[in-house]
C-alpha cells in the first residue's frame, strides 16, 4: 500500500516535470517563434537607412566633439527619424498587416485605414459617414514607440544571435581542424583534434539552444507589445463599435426595403398570374393586361434588388429607387390588376406634393407593406386606403374586409409581427414609424377585418 502511494506520487511528479519540459520546448520548435524573429530582423534591417542619415547628420552637427558624444547625437537623431516615420498612418497600417501575418496576431485594421479612405472619413453607410477618429495625446505616440521597441529588439536579436551562432559554428570547426587556440575573456582555450576535442559539440548545441531561446524571447516580447501599441485605443474601439453599429443599421434598413418592395411585388405577381391563368381562355384581354402588370411590377422589383445587392457587395450601386406618395396611384393600379377591390381616399395632388421627401418615401413604404398584407390575407375583400396630408403631419390607414383569418392578438407596435407570414412585416413597420416619431396601431377591424393606422408628424426634412 505504501509503495503504491509512493509510486503514484512519483508518477504524478514525473508527469508534471515532463509537461513543463514540453511547454518549455514547444516555443523553440514553433514556426511562430521564427516568423517573429524574422519580423524583428526585418525591423532592424529597415532602420539601416535612417541610421546612415543619423550618422551623417551627427558628424555634420558635432564634428569636433568626442566620439561618445557623436554616437549619442547620432542615436538621438536615429530615434527621432524612426519616431517620425511611425507617426504616418500608412506606417501603422503596414505594421499591423505584417504583425498579423508574422506574429500570428488578430489585430483589427486601424480606423480610417480602408483603401481609398481619407483620415477624416470616407466610408459611408446609407449616405451617412462613419465617425472619424483623430488620435491625440499618448495615443499618437503608441506607434512610434512600437517602432523604436521593434527596432531595438531586432538589433538585440541580430547582434546577440549572430555572436551565438558564430560561436556555435567556430567550436566544431576548430575541432575538425585540430590544434587551434581560442582566446576567451583573457583565457586561452586549446581545442585538440580527435576524441579529445569532442567536448566542443556540447557547447555548440547549448549555444544553438540559447539562440532559439533568444528568438522565442524576442517573439514573445513583440507579441505582448503589439496589441498594446498597435491595437485599437479606447477612442478607436468606440469608433469601431460605432462603425459596426452603423453598418448593421444600414444593412437592416436595406433588408427592410427589400422586404417591403420584393414582398409586395411577389405577392401581387402571384395573384396576377393566378388571375391570368383563370381568365386566359374566357377573357384573353384581361389575361394580357394581367401579364403586362406582372412585367411592370417585376421590372420595378429588379431595380430594387439590383440596388440592394450592389450595396451589400460594397459595389458602386445604381441610384436607390426613390418611390414616394406620387407613385401611389401606380401601386393601386397594380393591385387592381391583381383582382383587388381598392377604395382610395386621398388628399389632393397639391397637398401630397407638399409632403417632405423623406416622409413621403416612408409613407409609400408603409402603405406598400399594408396593401401587400391586405392583398395576401384579405381573401378578395374590399381594401380601403386613406391618405390625409395635413400641415402638422400625415395620416395613413389601410383596412381590409372579409379577411380569411384575423390574428388573435393586436396592439400598438407589436414585436411578434402581426399577420404577415414571415413575422417581420408589422415589426418592421412599427420600427420605421418609431424612428419617424410617429404613432402606429394595427389590429382587428370588426368581425373579420383588419386595420393598419399610422400617423407621422411633419418633423423630418427631405
Amino acid at each position: 500500500m505504501f509503495f503504491s502511494i509512493l509510486w503514484g506520487r512519483w508518477s504524478l511528479t514525473c508527469s508534471a516535470i515532463l509537461a513543463d519540459m514540453v511547454r518549455g520546448i514547444r516555443p523553440l520548435v514553433s514556426g511562430t517563434t521564427y516568423a517573429g524573429a524574422l519580423f524583428a530582423v526585418l525591423g532592424a534591417m529597415a532602420s539601416i537607412p535612417a541610421a546612415i542619415v543619423a550618422m551623417v547628420a551627427a558628424l555634420a552637427v558635432v564634428r569636433s566633439a568626442a566620439e561618445p558624444v557623436q554616437a549619442a547625437v547620432a542615436l538621438l537623431i536615429w530615434a527621432a527619424l524612426l519616431g517620425v516615420g511611425g507617426l504616418a498612418r500608412t506606417s501603422r497600417r503596414v505594421l499591423v498587416g505584417v504583425s498579423r501575418r508574422l506574429l500570428r496576431l488578430d489585430l483589427p485594421d486601424p480606423v480610417g485605414a480602408n483603401p481609398g479612405q481619407t483620415s477624416e472619413s470616407a466610408f459611408q453607410v446609407d449616405g451617412a459617414p462613419l465617425p472619424s477618429v483623430r488620435l491625440r495625446g499618448a495615443d499618437r505616440w503608441r506607434t512610434p514607440l512600437w517602432v523604436l521597441l521593434h527596432v531595438a529588439l531586432g538589433w538585440v536579436l541580430v547582434s546577440l544571435g549572430s555572436l551565438l551562432v558564430l560561436a556555435a559554428i567556430v567550436l566544431p570547426a576548430c575541432f575538425l581542424v585540430g590544434g587551434v587556440k581560442l582566446d576567451w575573456f583573457d583565457r586561452t582555450i586549446q581545442v585538440s583534434g580527435g576524441w579529445q576535442g569532442l567536448w566542443t559539440v556540447l557547447p555548440a548545441m547549448l549555444l544553438l539552444l540559447l539562440t532559439a531561446g533568444l528568438c522565442a524571447a524576442v517573439t514573445a516580447a513583440l507579441r505582448a507589445l503589439a496589441p498594446r501599441l498597435l491595437g485599437p485605443s479606447a477612442a478607436e474601439r468606440l469608433a469601431l463599435a460605432a462603425e459596426r453599429e452603423m453598418v448593421l443599421a444600414g444593412r437592416n434598413r436595406l433588408a427592410q426595403e427589400l422586404h417591403d418592395s420584393i414582398g409586395h411585388t411577389l405577392t401581387a405577381a402571384t395573384i396576377q398570374a393566378a388571375v391570368a391563368g383563370e381568365v386566359l381562355a374566357e377573357d384573353p384581354v384581361s389575361a394580357r393586361a394581367a401579364m403586362r402588370s406582372i412585367e411592370e411590377t417585376t421590372r420595378a422589383a429588379l431595380e430594387d434588388l439590383d440596388y440592394v445587392l450592389g450595396v451589400l457587395r460594397e459595389e458602386n450601386a445604381a441610384t436607390a429607387p426613390t418611390r414616394s406618395l406620387a407613385d401611389l396611384p401606380e401601386l393601386l393600379d397594380r393591385l387592381r390588376h391583381a383582382g383587388a377591390v381598392v377604395e382610395p381616399e386621398l388628399s389632393g395632388e397639391r397637398e401630397l406634393a407638399q409632403v417632405p421627401g423623406t416622409l413621403s418615401r416612408a409613407a409609400y413604404r408603409i402603405l406598400q407593406e399594408g396593401l401587400t398584407n391586405a392583398l395576401r390575407h384579405g381573401n378578395g375583400g374590399l381594401i380601403r386606403v386613406r391618405v390625409l396630408a395635413a400641415p402638422d403631419g400625415l395620416e395613413l390607414s389601410v383596412a381590409n374586409e372579409n379577411a380569411a383569418a384575423a390574428p388573435p392578438v393586436a396592439g400598438r407596435a407589436p414585436s411578434s409581427g402581426g399577420f404577415t407570414s414571415s413575422g417581420r412585416g408589422l415589426a418592421g413597420l412599427a420600427e420605421r414609424v418609431r424612428l419617424l416619431h410617429g404613432e402606429f396601431e394595427a389590429g382587428p377591424d370588426g368581425a373579420r377585418g383588419w386595420r393598419l393606422a399610422v400617423r407621422l408628424p411633419n418633423r423630418v426634412s427631405a
